[in-house]
């Protein structure tokens, strides 16, 4: 599709909305923030909860597109999560229905697959369509926000790429971050490609750069353009010499999800 002008995106104020408003303007984009907080040096941003459904609609009326990646993004109550990630995922699903939006990238984990077994060397790339098997409340929210893609994709005709992310950040910070580490670079590569790429109906991709320890599949990404041009390695030695290598008897490495199968994060607000 014909790259989209003005882009809504959700959860601009937080770590990856902000890297990605340093990076997708080069691709073209013209932003409209949102997020609940107010979003720092942004005065035009759109500042309101994903609760508010009239703010959500006027948010994405007139958008061509939307980078969902608002929400809590670790562990919390149940209730927390149904408000921000399920309840909040609706209605912005909702309001770009009732305003003609007809592509949105949604900001899926790698948490929905989390107690998935973490390859060894030589064991087979996760595939995209592993089972769900989410490891948190966090991870179960972005496993029904896949799902109502699928809906909204199937009923309505609206378009989504479900990006399960795994970690982007400038550089990894441990052992198995190199495994899904992906490049704050790449990551405005991929969400490119997810705006723009032709017919994807509701494609989930593996959110990554093309790590030497990679732990999963791109197949997908790649069929939507995507071409990862960084590699986690070159800060491999000075993780490993200060954390060891991961050991398959420690729970909290014996997963793809890590320590949110064990001790999951808690969103502290």
């Amino acid at each position: 599709m014909p790259a989209p002008r003005t882009v809504l995106l959700t959860g601009a104020a937080g770590g990856l909305g902000t890297l990605m408003r340093g990076l997708l303007p080069a691709y073209g984009y013209e932003l409209r923030l949102f997020d609940a907080v107010p979003v720092e040096g942004e005065p035009d941003a759109i500042t309101a909860d994903l609760g508010d459904r009239a703010a959500l609609r006027e948010a994405v009326r007139g958008v061509d597109a939307i980078m969902h990646l608002a929400g809590i993004s670790l562990e919390a109550s149940f209730d927390k999560i149904l408000r921000a990630n399920i309840e909040g995922t609706y209605n912005l699903y909702e309001a770009a229905r009732e305003e003609g939006v007809r592509r949105v990238v949604f900001a899926s984990s790698n948490h929905v697959v989390g107690y998935t077994p973490r390859p060894l060397p030589g064991d087979p790339l996760i595939p995209i369509d592993a089972p769900r098997r989410p490891d948190t409340f966090y991870g179960l929210s972005k496993s029904f926000g896949e799902d109502l893609a699928q809906l909204y994709w199937d009923r309505h005709g609206m378009e989504t790429v479900s990006v399960r992310i795994g970690s982007c950040f400038p550089e990894p910070t441990s052992v198995r971050m190199l495994s899904v580490w992906m490049s704050p670079e790449d990551g405005a590569r991929l969400f490119h490609a997810a705006l723009t790429a032709e017919d994807v109906g509701h494609t989930v991709v593996h959110g990554s750069s093309d790590n030497t320890r990679l732990w999963w599949d791109l197949t997908t990404a790649r069929a939507l353009g995507y071409e990862p041009k960084d590699d986690s390695e070159p800060y491999a030695a000075r993780l490993v010499a200060e954390q060891g290598e991961l050991d398959p008897d420690n729970p909290d490495h014996a997963h793809l999800g890590g320590h949110f199968c064990t001790h999951p994060p808690i969103w502290p607000r």
